[in-house]
């Protein structure tokens, strides 16, 4: 899943009577027949497109996507770096990366999507976010017979193998591949840089009311690991759990880290973390070790995600420079 940015409030698109939207999908199953006829002919002899997406389900195109959908921030992004930035027709709201982003026909949020708005794009493939779309207009969905790749990148790894996949699916292999390698590039600097550090016990807050973190499955997980830290949540089972104040004072963090908008810089006022500051007893508090990260850089699994661990790194870095002699 992506952590919302923190307080971000979704607008619920309306949802059309099952009879209506089915409508509009006979009719645009029939204009899709015809057109399909007619480009079959030209592609007889092509080799489908065959490839496994996050759910380890098999996705296979008689050609390369010409008209897709993206249904999260992240996928849309994604799509750019992998080359695909003019095969997108449509895209949910906050999808405001590359800058061009904005400029997407709109198809709902990640909770509410328009189906009559989708049905009318007539896509050829679908990028769907694995646990943030709702799962009944996913079920929707699947009734379009359309192409579904369904997107959860866990690892830090599962960024590179997904633009590659992208870039397959496009036809756009040369411009996703050079994006996965120069990718893959940022975060192996980064691993060298960091290995062997000395480990710093991290809490990542989530979200504050209620007091939630990530485990140890979590992409971010993967980045606080990636910089020498040490998830000190890492071994509860939710992928989200919620956790307790006394909970967070037992682990006894060296830093606590959250996304904040905009966020770029460690020790900057961080207002979402003041209620910290009642308990100095803490580690993290008592040497100023509370960090924000901008949410677009940590919780999209993107190539950007690289900045991101970057900041994170240079963060946990200068935790240990605090450390007492």
């Amino acid at each position: 899943m992506h952590v919302r940015p923190r307080r971000f409030a979704f607008a619920f698109a309306k949802i059309l009577p099952r009879a209506t939207w089915l409508g509009r999908l006979a009719r645009f199953a029939c204009a899709s027949s015809i057109a399909l006829t007619v480009s079959y002919t030209s592609i007889a002899t092509a080799a489908p497109i065959t490839v496994t997406d996050d759910t380890g389900a098999t996705v296979t195109l008689d050609a390369p996507a010409q008209r897709v959908i993206s249904l999260a921030p992240h996928t849309t992004e994604l799509l750019y770096a992998a080359g695909g930035g003019a095969k997108i027709v449509g895209a949910v709201s906050y999808s405001d990366y590359p800058p061009e982003a904005k400029q997407l026909p709109r198809v709902g949020d990640n909770k509410a999507l328009d189906l009559e708005r989708i049905v009318s794009l007539r896509p050829d493939l679908i990028v769907v976010w694995r646990h943030g779309n709702a799962q009944r207009q996913l079920e929707q969905l699947r009734e379009l017979h359309v192409p579904l790749f369904f997107s959860e990148p866990r690892h830090l790894d599962d960024i590179a193998a997904t633009l590659t996949k992208f870039g397959e699916l496009l036809g756009t292999s040369s411009i996703a591949n050079k994006a996965a390698s120069d990718y893959q590039q940022n975060i192996a600097r980064l691993r060298t840089r960091y290995a062997g550090k000395p480990p710093v016990g991290v809490f990542y807050e989530v979200w504050d009311r209620p007091l939630m973190t990530l485990n140890g499955t979590h992409l971010i997980s993967d980045v606080i690991a990636l910089c020498g830290g040490r998830n000190v949540f890492a071994q509860l089972e939710p992928l989200v759990p919620t956790v307790s104040t006394e909970a967070v004072l037992a682990a006894n963090p060296e830093a606590i880290v959250t996304a904040a908008p905009g966020a770029t810089a460690a020790n900057e006022a961080l207002p979402q973390l003041d209620s910290w500051r009642q308990w100095p007893a803490i580690t993290a508090v008592a040497r100023h070790n509370l960090f924000a990260i901008d949410g677009d850089l940590i919780n999209r699994p993107t190539p950007r995600l690289a900045q991101g661990a970057a900041q994170l790194c240079a963060d946990l870095d200068l935790a240990r420079s605090r450390r007492p002699e």
